[in-house]
């Protein structure tokens, strides 16, 4: 699934085409990825709707129109790109959502898996208002995050995936996080001293911050909106890289379940 990394880049990409430009329509043949509003009540309410802005808000990307707000997830296989109409593009066989632009384009929504989320709110609140803070955020600072771990238990690794927690965080940057700051995904929160907590907000923030720079880690469906890969992958340390050596001490890399969710780890370096 895309994380913070691969969604911020999907944001960048779409700016410069969308900036601008009207939604006119949309079609649609999914109604399932349609969470609100009813379908009727979508298609009349989002025509003629100008794009003011695009932002990310967690794994959300948000299409700020005038009245409303276009918030879409990508989930697992989810992709966002425009095309001019008529143009046949790879992924178009899975596309379930296009939206007409005013100048002979498309934005569309792309999504093998029918997975994917379509929002259209007045108030952003609505979908993402119970959010946790941003990791990347100035705001973030190491004493928020300390309050963030302040009175909770539980294992680190599907506390970081919990996005009421901190928001964007996935299975990817999660693994990478917590072998950065030499922590077991088992381990429990509660007892972590503060060079822990420090490790891993500086760890948290590290591989996010490079997973952007890198345009984000095209290990399964991800691309950017141009249809290129990011290069993320390139520089994951542990995930994906069951049985391979570990880059700090040569110990095998192994793949466990942890919350349901595949996990990678060195069994070396990152001690229950």
């Amino acid at each position: 699934m895309p994380e913070l990394p691969e969604v911020e880049t999907v944001v960048r990409g779409l700016r410069a085409p969308l900036a601008g430009r009207t939604i006119t329509s949309v079609q649609y043949d999914y109604p399932g990825g349609l969470v609100r509003p009813d379908g009727p009540i979508f298609t009349a309410r989002i025509a003629d709707q100008p794009i003011r802005a695009l932002s990310r808000r967690g794994k959300y990307i948000m299409i700020r129109l005038d009245p409303d707000t276009l918030i879409i997830h990508l989930k697992m296989t989810g992709r966002l790109y425009v095309a001019p109409d008529g143009e046949t593009q790879h992924a178009d066989r899975w596309v379930h959502f296009l939206f007409q632009l005013d100048n002979a384009h498309q934005l569309r929504f792309s999504d093998s898996r029918k997975f994917g989320r379509v929002y259209l709110v007045e108030d952003p609140a609505e979908v993402v208002g119970a959010l946790g803070p941003e990791p990347l955020d100035d705001s973030f600072t190491l004493d928020a995050f300390r309050a963030r771990l302040a009175r909770r238990s539980g294992a680190l690794k599907p506390l970081l995936l919990n996005q009421r927690v901190l928001a964007g965080v996935g299975n990817i940057y999660a693994d990478e996080a917590l072998y950065l700051a030499r922590l077991h995904p088992l381990r429990q929160a509660d007892t972590l001293d503060e060079g822990e907590i420090a490790a891993l907000y500086a760890a948290i923030r590290q591989v996010l911050a490079d997973g952007v720079a890198r345009e984000g880690a095209s290990v399964n469906w991800y691309r950017k909106p141009d249809g290129t890969k990011g290069s993320a992958q390139a520089g994951l340390n542990v995930y994906g890289h069951a049985g391979q050596p570990c880059p700090r001490c040569g110990a095998p890399i192994l793949k466990t379940v942890v919350g349901q969710r595949g996990t990678h780890l060195c069994p070396a370096c990152q001690i229950p």
